[in-house]
């Protein structure tokens, strides 16, 4: 049994080296890069669990973080974030050492770049195929126009292709319309490469999202892959019908603190700051912040859309219980919750520990 005293995230190897496995299998069979997105983890360690499937490129989504890892022996990295041009002095020192590439999505903040970059880097032009977070938006031809003429203007940056996150994914209610949302943020990559490829005929197209990197099996025309949260997997995923109970890698163990039977709660020594605030809607309507797992690492804990986390404070926890569950629950005891969104529960964890007790360091603030 581990010794758990305050709110910890708990690795199970075994699963998460089968997760990697799964999605490695699936580029091979599929010919396509493997660029695997490292925001989810953040650690040396578990990174290097990739390499021992054949993984040499991969995602980052800040300049601090495509630092850390090229400490670690990573050489190929892609920063998947708009490019920052206040971090030009580090991304010229990276760029002066490892392959970099860097991401752009309009001209105004390439002219920028391109007065102070001083090394080499690739360069991916954004694309929103429907997500409307970032991207230039794929009917405006003539603002990508501009940007590849920029790009193509100078020595030191080199035009790779278009990448996208089909991120609207996780709004959907099916694994079909997953389907349906892959195969339009798709057509309208192909279509774009098309337009571009007599001009540029080794240009790529990347794409990164779990959900559809996962279930769906048609990537014709698409050069590489980037999702990241798969390596942990989620409650969200879960309930996108993207992966299964049993495939969720990460759990946040809780010390039970207070009860209050007269509501059906119980106070957990975790809260905002451990799980964040990510929430989805459970079978009764209601806000679930985290389920309450199964006895998976030798702790009491119950299983049951009947009980789940039904708020968070900084570092408060209430969990709603089901009458019959209240049992397991005791003072001074440890439960076990999934955490919704397992990218922002790890990020919060100062390090990790494993089902067998390892600890794994990760990057830090």
């Amino acid at each position: 049994m581990l010794k758990i005293t305050k709110p910890t995230l708990v690795v199970n190897k075994e699963v998460c080296i089968s997760n990697i496995r799964n999605m490695s299998e699936k580029a091979v069979r599929n010919q396509l890069r493997f660029r695997p997105h490292f925001k989810t983890h953040q650690s040396r360690e578990i990174g290097n669990w990739f390499r021992d499937f054949g993984v040499r490129a991969i995602t980052v989504s800040s300049v601090g973080m495509a630092r850390y890892f090229a400490q670690a022996g990573w050489d190929d990295i892609t920063i998947a974030f708009p490019v920052n041009v206040l971090e030009i002095g580090e991304i010229n020192d990276l760029a002066s050492s490892i392959s970099l590439n860097i991401l752009v999505e309009n001209s105004a903040m390439l002219q920028l770049v391109k007065k102070s970059l001083k090394a080499k880097v690739g360069v991916y032009i954004e694309i929103d195929t429907g997500y409307y977070r970032s991207g230039v938006e794929i009917n405006r031809v003539n603002q990508v126009d501009e940007m590849i003429s920029l790009i193509r203007g100078h020595k030191l940056l080199e035009f790779k292709g278009f990448l996208t996150h089909t991120g609207q994914t996780y709004t959907t209610h099916s694994t079909d319309e997953i389907r349906v949302r892959h195969a339009d943020s798709m057509m309208k990559m192909l279509s774009i490469k098309s337009y571009y490829s007599d001009i540029f005929p080794n240009i790529e197209v990347s794409l990164g999202d779990t959900p559809s990197c996962t279930l769906c099996d048609n990537f014709d025309g698409i050069n590489e892959i980037r999702p990241g949260n798969f390596v942990f997997f989620d409650l969200m995923q879960e309930q996108l019908g993207v992966c299964s109970r049993e495939e969720i890698a990460a759990r946040v163990l809780c010390p039970v603190v207070s009860r209050h039977l007269s509501r059906n709660e119980f106070v957990m020594y975790g809260g905002a700051v451990h799980l964040s605030k990510e929430f989805i809607i459970n079978g009764q309507s209601k806000r679930c912040y985290g389920a309450v797992g199964q006895c998976t690492y030798g702790h009491e804990a119950v299983a049951g859309d009947q009980t789940w986390v039904s708020g968070l404070s900084q570092e408060h926890g209430i969990i709603k219980a089901d009458f019959d569950d209240i049992r397991h629950f005791t003072l001074g005891g440890v439960t076990e919750i999934i955490p919704v969104h397992s990218c922002l529960a790890a990020d919060l964890a100062g390090h990790y520990i494993t089902t067998e007790g390892e600890i794994i360091e990760k990057m830090g603030k």
